[in-house]
Formats: C-alpha cells, sequence, structure tokens
C-alpha cells in the first residue's frame, strides 16, 4: 500500500507535477514546437476547388525560397499584381476594379446649371454691363439656370447646358445680327459652378473641387487639396465613378512614370486616398523593443506597403540577446486567403542577408522564439513555490535540485 506521508511519494508526486508542468506546456508564454515541420493547427486551404482543412508545412527560408518568391509576388516591383495592390480590397470587402476606366480623350469644356457667362458685344455697352461697369463679371454676368437656359436682350431664351462657348457664341451672333451690323462678340465662363469633383481621405485639405476648363486630372485634384499626408496609402486610391468604384495605384506614376494611372476626371467623381493602417506587420516573441518598459509586441506600419523580414526585426528592437532563439524566427501570413508559415535559421548573423531579400506582406506576424533553456528556467520558477509550500507542512521533504542555497 502507497504511504502518502513517506518522503518517497512525495517526491514522487512532484515529479509528476513536473511531468504533467512539461507535457501540458504550462509555461507562461508562448513558443512553437522544437523540430516541428507543420503548424500545430489547421486551417481552410483550398485544394482541387474544395475548401479543406490542413496543417501547413513550415518552410525554410533560404535562397531558393527567396528567388522563387521574387519571381510568383515581383514584391520589389510596382506591378500591378502585387499582394499590396489587393490587400486593401481583400481586407475591406471592397469590389473595386482593378485599373483605370476607359480612357476619354479631352474635351472642351460644356456650360452646365449654374455657371455664370459673360457676354462681351463690343460697341454696345448697354449689352455687355447692363448691371453697371463697377461689378465683377462673375457678379454681373449671366446665370445659367437650373434648366439650362438663360434670357439675353433681342434674343430671348438660349439654351446653353451642354453646350461649348463657341457654340453659344455662334448661336447669339446669328440672332443679334438682325439688329446689329457686323456683330462682335465674346462668349466666356466667368464663373464655374455646375461641375464638381470630391477629394476624401488622406489628403490635406479634403473637399470638393470644381471642374474647369483646364483638364482636372487625379494628379491635380490632390495637388489642390493641399498633397498627402504621411499615412497616406497610395498604392490603393480609389475612384468611384457612377456605380463603379476603380483602384489607382499613384505610386506607380510617381515612381515608375505610369501616366495612365493619371486618370482625367469628371463630374459627380468621388477620389479617397486611405490611410496605411492595413499595411501593418506585427513583430512578437523575444525582441529588445520594451524591455524595461513592457511593451515588446509591436505592430509597424509599412512605407509604401514594403518592409523586409530584416526591417520588421530591426522596427522590433532586434533579437533580444539573453532570451531569444536566433535559430527559430517565423514569419505567419495570412494574406489574400492562402496561409503560409516560414521559418528562419539566424543562429549566424549572415542569414540576415536573407532575411533582407524576404519581402514581407501587409498583415504578415513575425515571431521571435524563447530559447530552450529558459522555458525549463521557467519551469522551475514555477516548480518550487508548490515544493517549498509542502515543505512548510512537512519539513522531512527535501529535494535537492530545488533547496535554496544559502549564501
Amino acid at each position: 500500500m502507497l504511504d502518502i506521508r513517506s518522503p518517497r511519494t512525495k517526491i514522487l508526486f512532484v515529479l509528476i507535477i513536473i511531468n504533467q508542468l512539461v507535457a501540458c506546456t504550462l509555461v507562461p508564454g508562448q513558443h512553437m514546437r522544437s523540430f516541428s515541420t507543420q503548424s500545430s493547427v489547421k486551417m481552410p486551404i483550398t485544394e482541387d476547388n474544395e475548401s479543406i482543412l490542413k496543417r501547413l508545412n513550415i518552410q525554410t527560408i533560404n535562397a531558393q525560397l527567396i528567388i522563387d518568391l521574387e519571381n510568383e509576388f515581383k514584391k520589389r516591383g510596382l506591378d500591378p499584381n502585387n499582394v499590396a495592390n489587393h490587400y486593401f480590397d481583400y481586407r475591406i470587402g471592397s469590389r473595386t476594379v482593378k485599373g483605370i476606366p476607359d480612357k476619354k480623350s479631352y474635351s472642351q469644356y460644356r456650360v452646365g446649371a449654374r455657371d455664370v457667362l459673360n457676354i462681351t458685344v463690343w460697341g454696345h455697352p448697354e449689352l455687355t454691363i447692363p448691371a453697371g461697369e463697377f461689378r465683377s463679371a462673375e457678379t454681373a454676368g449671366n446665370i445659367v439656370g437650373e434648366d439650362g437656359t438663360f434670357f439675353y436682350p433681342f434674343v430671348g431664351i438660349v439654351q446653353a447646358a451642354g453646350r461649348t462657348v463657341e457654340e453659344i457664341r455662334e448661336e447669339l451672333t446669328r440672332k443679334l445680327s438682325r439688329y446689329i451690323e457686323k456683330v462682335q462678340l465674346d462668349v466666356r465662363v466667368a464663373g464655374y459652378r455646375s461641375q464638381r469633383v470630391y477629394v476624401v481621405g488622406e489628403v490635406a485639405q479634403p473637399g470638393v473641387l470644381l471642374v474647369k476648363d483646364i483638364p482636372l486630372t487625379v494628379l491635380e485634384a490632390i495637388n489642390n487639396s493641399g498633397g498627402v499626408n504621411s499615412a497616406a496609402d497610395l498604392r490603393n486610391i480609389t475612384l468611384t465613378r457612377d456605380d463603379k468604384s476603380y483602384s489607382i495605384n499613384l505610386l506607380s506614376l510617381y515612381e515608375r512614370g505610369d501616366i495612365t494611372q493619371n486618370v482625367l476626371l469628371q463630374h459627380g467623381d468621388i477620389l479617397n486616398i486611405p490611410d496605411n493602417q492595413l499595411n501593418k506587420v506585427f513583430v512578437l516573441g523575444e525582441t529588445a523593443m520594451g524591455r524595461g518598459f513592457g511593451v515588446r509586441p509591436r505592430s509597424v506600419v509599412m512605407n509604401k506597403a514594403r518592409m523586409t523580414l530584416t526591417e520588421a526585426l530591426a522596427e522590433g528592437g532586434g533579437m533580444d540577446q539573453e532570451v531569444a532563439d536566433a535559430a527559430r524566427v517565423f514569419v505567419f501570413r495570412t494574406g489574400l486567403g492562402k496561409s503560409e508559415v516560414f521559418h528562419l535559421d539566424a543562429k549566424s548573423p549572415d542569414a540576415l542577408i536573407l532575411a533582407e531579400r524576404f519581402q514581407l506582406q501587409p498583415r504578415d506576424v513575425v515571431y521571435v522564439d524563447r530559447v530552450e533553456g529558459i522555458r525549463w528556467n521557467q519551469i522551475i520558477a514555477q516548480i518550487t513555490p508548490t515544493v517549498q509550500l509542502l515543505n512548510i507542512f512537512d519539513g522531512s521533504l527535501n529535494v535537492q535540485p530545488f533547496r535554496t542555497i544559502p549564501p
């Protein structure tokens, strides 16, 4: 019969506790299983057009993997298939058309309702400035009504909406020639009020821009709004026109000179410059960031949706040289519905050359694992109070590995 009061039984009891703690991984913090080649959790993946649950293979970051990834994703370029150009839509569930709307050639400005016309008839000031010579052209001009027409002496009602100033001039000249010999007449728009574009999001001065006789493009609209803020996501500018939304890559215009992205705007367009808060990576685990401040995990915003693994580790303060296992650096990826796990053995510092070529994607998680010996010390730290508690009730239990060594 087992005597539960004997020292041997108590020692056995302590060893069972240690075994259970190790088996159940009741250790503070997170860690990856040693020598694991697959993830410990199953993820939904698509195979043969069917969604299944499967553990992910842990891919080793080596030279061949770098070559394969660069060829597949073109991460250093501005290619439209770059994953950073799609992640915005994937995360917010939008349905933007990748690319620009059908290109339309620039045409002359066409007058609309609420525009103000300035009509000059040479030699006839009573027709030119009927309201007084000291009033501005916009104040004294002819306002186009909501029905698209305006009234002019000796001519009557003139249809203006949808017509160019040349077409309006031709009609006025023809009708006034009945009363005036050799009519010399000019028509121009003194106040542009009928057509407008809306600029919202990460610009210095969001608001309404009026469309005038000079073509208004995406780049001009942004510049007229004070330029973009530092938090703007230049890869995923959204242009909403009619019932469709288009994705414009302004970074491609800036860095590649892709002028097709500089779309000509038209009345009713909404230009949205989103922020880059979706373009983040998360640095977790045993990094030096926050040592002594209690803030180790960190999210890092990717500059122009570009960041390498080396940059992410540096932004996180680097690996903690006291507790981090440099041989166990992991990258967890779930972007665009495709989950992957990568492993970097950075025990030798020159492995960071590979890390510098490994391009991260938005929402990647970089995790630096803890060295095995540190976790064992954590187990000992958890067991020690239990042993000390048992010694309080029965001083006969003196387990040597846990005994406090006097100074």
